[in-house]
């Protein structure tokens, strides 16, 4: 029996492995366009049982980061979830410009951080979803 949720790092994309209410499996890809999670069943037996270099198994914490990396990395836009991630830029500027090592207090202001844009991110997709009008705009440094 597969616990779900289970997470996973699937070729660079978090992924995430749920149940159906059918009791089957389903699995959703990180869309570096969007931001948001597609459907994507097709990955789940190779994430389960085909480990290789490129599918790692994650904790909920690590997935969290991950998803929150690759959000920073690949999207832009204003709002409250892009300053936030300016705040991490600024950490990463500050240890960079002095030639050190991230400190633990740091490292944690970072991860608090993403626990908190991924939440928010969440309720955007949420009340996308549930056909509100978008609370921010942002675009992807991806070419569609």
């Amino acid at each position: 029996m597969v616990q779900t949720p289970s997470y996973f790092e699937y070729y660079n994309h978090t992924y995430v492995v749920d149940s159906t209410p059918d009791g089957g499996l389903t699995g959703r890809i990180l869309n570096w366009q969007t931001g948001d999670f597609e459907e994507k069943p097709e990955h789940v037996m190779d994430v389960l049982f085909d480990h290789g270099p490129d599918i790692r198994s994650l904790d909920r914490e690590r997935f969290v980061r991950r998803t929150e990396e690759e959000r920073h990395n690949y999207l832009r836009g204003d709002g409250p979830i892009f300053a936030l991630y300016q705040t991490i830029d600024a950490i990463w500027a500050a240890v960079e410009e002095e030639h050190r090592k991230i400190t633990k207090e740091e490292r944690a202001l970072i991860d608090s951080i993403y626990r908190r844009t991924f939440k928010m991110w969440e309720d955007e997709f949420a009340r996308r979803a549930a056909g509100e009008a978008p609370a921010f705009t942002f675009t992807s440094v991806i070419p569609q």
